[in-house]
């Protein structure tokens, strides 16, 4: 089930792609559902809050008409920074589920292990590696993209 809901949230991250985006995507699901879809727009908005995590969980409390987002699993193409975990753990989102780690900005298993601090009064459940080599190629090939871009506009 997990693969099936990262699929969703790799074609958001393609569609960031399409945008100049770094290729980041991201479904809410409650129940056997999609409730919200998004993918990343910084660029897009010039807002740093604009990651496909919090405009995700903006649109799910739309949905709900709830800034609590019990029985919701988010499914995330890259493991989740600060804000985004924060945010998650803000929601009572219950399950977050990630493709590719992040290890220069991962919050939930790489550069620290956010739902482990003591003291929260949620822990979202979590599993990663979802769809690992498909969510981390989409970044891979787009950062390379941009390097060859950049390299040949200095020639």
């Amino acid at each position: 089930m997990d693969e099936r809901y990262m699929l969703e949230a790799i074609e958001e991250a393609k569609k960031a792609e399409l945008m100049d985006e770094v290729p980041i995507g991201c479904v809410i699901v409650k129940g056997d559902k999609i409730i919200a879809r998004a993918h990343n727009l910084r660029e897009h908005c010039q807002q740093a809050a604009a990651h496909a995590e919090m405009l995700a969980i903006q649109k799910a409390c739309e949905v709900t008409g709830s800034w609590r987002l019990e029985g919701c699993t988010v499914y995330v193409t890259l493991e989740p920074c600060p804000m985004c975990s924060g945010a998650m753990i803000q929601s009572r989102i219950e399950k977050v589920v990630y493709g590719a780690k992040d290890p220069k900005g991962g919050c939930i298993e790489s550069c620290m292990h956010m739902y482990e601090h003591k003291g929260f009064n949620h822990y979202p459940q979590f599993v990663g590696s979802i769809c690992e080599e498909e969510c981390g190629e989409l970044l891979r090939e787009f950062f390379r993209k941009k390097r060859n871009k950049k390299s040949s506009e200095s020639k």
